[in-house]
Order: C-alpha cells, then structure tokens, then sequence
C-alpha cells in the first residue's frame, strides 16, 4: 500500500471517529447538572463530599455542583439577588429565618408541587420528619422546604479544668445556679499576673450587626423557655421576650458576663474551648467532627443546664429550597427526597456529627449501634425530647431578630438594664408586626 493511499485510508478514518467522539461529548455534556448552594462549616464539608458522591453513584443520570457561600445575612442578600437577576441555583440550603423572604418574592416552589406527585412523599413519611422541623419550613400554612438536616444545643465542658477548681467531671453544671457558681470558680488567674487566663462559660455574645446576630438568639431561646417564657403570643401577633421568664434569662447572661468581665475575651468559643482558655460552651453537634481530634481528650458534653421551669433546648436546622427559576426542578426534588431518606439521614448523622430529621433513623439498629459508642452525640439524641422550634412570623424575620440581638447586646456588652433593653426591643418589633 503506497504512502498515498495510506493517508487517504487514515484520514477517512479519523473522519468516521471525529462524529463519534462529538456524540459521546454532545452526551456526556447533556447529562443534567444541579446548582447548590451551600454554607457547611469546614468540619462538615467532608462529610458532604461523601454524601454528594455517594449521590452521584445512584444517580448517574443527575450531575451536582455544590458551591459554598458565608452564612448569615451574607446568603440571603446573594439570595435575593440571584433572584432579581436571574441567576438562582436549583437548590438552596438556607435557614428558616430566611425562609419568609424568598417566599414574599416568589422565588421558591411550595413543597406540594413535589410531594405530592407520583416521586412524592406519602402522609406516613412526611409524618416521619420530627414536626418542629417542619414548622421551620411552612410559612403562612404551606411547606416550602425540606430540613436537611437538624440542630440543637448542649453544655461541652473541659473535664480536666473542672478537676482542678476542685468540681466534679462526672457532674456539670445541671441547673442555672450551678452554671453561674461553676463558671465564677472556672475563672481565673492562674499565673498570678493580674489577666484572665480562664474563662469559665462562654457567653455567646456578638454584633447585633452582624452575621452572628441569629446565632445568637438561637443560644439565648432555651433559657427563655428554661424560664417557662414563650418567644411570642400563640397567634404570632405579639412579642413577649420581656416577659418575667425573659428577664430572668438575660440577666443570667448579664450576671456571667459581668461575673468574667467577659468584654475582655475576644476568640472564638471553639478555639478558646481548644486552647483550655475556655472551661465551658454551648455548642452543636456539627462541631463534634473538630472536637474529636482535640489534643485535648478530657472533654465532654452535657444538657444545658436546666432553668427555673425545667430543661428545654432548640431543635433547628437548615432547609432545602428549590427555587422557580431552576430548569431542573424534577432532579432537584429528586435529591431533595434522596438526601432525606431515613439510611441517607443515619449515614450522613454519623459522618457529620448533625441529628437526622426523621424519627425512624432512631430506631434503626446501626444508628442505635453508632449512639453506643458515641456518648457526646448520644446527649444529643436524648435531649430532642425536651427540644422546640423557635416560633416564626411569616413576615419581618430578619427585622424582628434584629431587634431581640440588640436589646442583648445592649444589655451585656453595652451594660443596659435588661428588662429596659427588652421592653425598648418588643415596643419596636410589635409596632412591625401590627404594620404589617
């Protein structure tokens, strides 16, 4: 075969692969991609790099970018935007406090628009996800998200700080009056050289201004209910943080906050707990991942200490949008009820320290298994019984949380009266509510 003729046969076949090679690119560039939107902290993005690749494998068809944004009033405002310019992921991961916002724009899909199609949910499996939950996701009556995971709170302490003040590590602090005995003991100048070394309990404190500002409220909750106070009338018409249980719980945060002069403390409460420069915080169980590969062993976790009316805690957690502008709401839904099945919400507790969503998970024997050998995450579990749902207005929720972070950081940081800082605070927040 002369050189020619070789050529000739060469080219022709190249030319027969070149079509192949454009389908199986037209092909794989075809295969449906999800945008979400995300704001995981650092020690649970690995577990959810596993969970989306575990999605991935049963879904080949579905493809999904999970992009991270900063939390807070920082995601929503991107939110917002995204929705006036047209640019929107097809999921979001999104607090509940946001929820009314992308609601009040039409932005999001009411849930009934998947639920309850042939790829739904039945009756008995909606009934499964633990109902404050749930309540998180419906404003005015419709359910527009679905949690994706759940949260709460609890007492992590430094076992071998309490050893030496001389307290018991088998026994923390269970009530408020042993909370605020414990953390005068806990605070200390250990070297003698005139400054705080340690701190006994952190009172989480931060910029109403800033992003923190819902994290905030989310702390102070419990002891309003520790208190027996209520955050709101049963309608939704009315505040009532300035109640008597609310002035009992912001001036336990005042009299700690005073007690350390805790104005001087300026790091994060997880590297402070790390450092041994913090005795005791309030903490989730997202954190549980870090803490894990602490040097430091001798540490624990505890319920919250009970109040006045007995123990409560909040049970919270992000939820999972889909929004109107997304060309692929039907594979959105697809992860959204994958990524809420009873085995995805076990796998994905034990990996990322996060509470699963649904009742069934408890009994099931390998997450039964994994709670005995995980005795932090276990206190967590057990607490969900005295658990509750802040109770959300369909309306001003960004605004009114606002104000509750103010009338707080007025009251410790900014040295106010606490019942004054909260009756300035509900006067603001019901005129809102009555105007809208």
């Amino acid at each position: 075969m002369n050189a020619l003729l070789r050529g000739f046969i060469g080219a022709a076949v190249l030319f027969l692969l070149l079509p192949s090679c454009g389908k199986d690119q037209k092909r794989e560039q075809a295969v449906p991609t999800i945008t979400f939107w995300h704001s995981f902290v650092a020690t649970t993005v690995p577990a959810l790099d596993d969970l989306l690749a575990e999605f991935r494998r049963e879904h080949p068809g579905i493809q999904i970018n999970a992009q991270y944004l900063p939390t807070g009033d920082g995601l929503i405002q991107k939110l917002v935007s995204a929705v006036q310019s047209g640019t929107t992921p097809d999921v979001a991961w999104v607090h509940s406090d946001f929820l009314d916002k992308l609601v009040e724009a039409g932005a999001i899909y009411p849930m009934r628009e998947f639920t309850e199609g042939p790829q739904g949910l039945t009756a008995e499996a909606l009934g499964d996800f633990f109902q404050p939950l749930l309540e998180a996701c419906t404003v005015r009556d419709t359910l527009y998200a679905l949690p994706m995971e759940a949260t709460s709170l609890a007492l992590f302490y430094n076992r071998d700080l309490l050893k030496e003040c001389g307290l018991d590590p088998d026994r923390p602090p269970a009530t408020w009056a042993e909370l605020e005995a414990a953390t005068r003991t806990l605070t200390r100048d250990r070297d003698a050289d005139g400054r705080t070394d340690v701190y006994g309990f952190f009172v989480p404190v931060f910029p109403a201004s800033g992003e923190l500002n819902i994290w905030m409220n989310l702390q102070w909750m419990p002891f309003l209910w520790q208190a027996g106070g209520a955050e709101m009338t049963s309608d939704r018409k009315r505040v009532l943080w300035n109640s008597t249980a609310g002035v009992q719980a912001l001036t336990l945060w005042k009299t700690l906050y005073d007690a350390m002069d805790f104005r001087s403390f300026g790091i994060q409460h997880d590297i402070g707990f790390a450092s041994g420069r913090l005795a005791m915080i309030m903490d989730g169980p997202w954190d549980l991942p870090r803490f894990r590969k602490l040097p430091m062993k001798q540490w624990a976790v505890a319920p919250l200490p009970a109040g006045p009316a007995g123990s409560a805690t909040y049970i919270a957690g992000e939820q999972l949008v889909i929004f109107r502008q997304s060309k692929l709401p039907n594979e959105a839904w697809t992860f959204l009820r994958w990524v809420t099945e009873p085995r995805i919400q076990a796998r994905f507790s034990k990996n990322s320290g996060y509470l699963p969503v649904r009742r069934s998970v408890l009994d099931m024997k390998e997450y039964q298994d994994f709670l005995k050998t995980d005795n932090a995450m276990r206190v967590f579990v057990d607490q969900m019984r005295v658990g509750r749902a802040r109770t959300m207005v369909d309306r001003h929720w960004v605004e009114i949380n606002r104000m509750l972070a103010e009338a707080i950081e007025k009251a410790t940081l900014g040295k106010g009266d606490p019942k004054a800082c909260l009756d300035e605070a509900v006067a603001r927040a019901n005129v809102k509510l009555e105007g809208k």
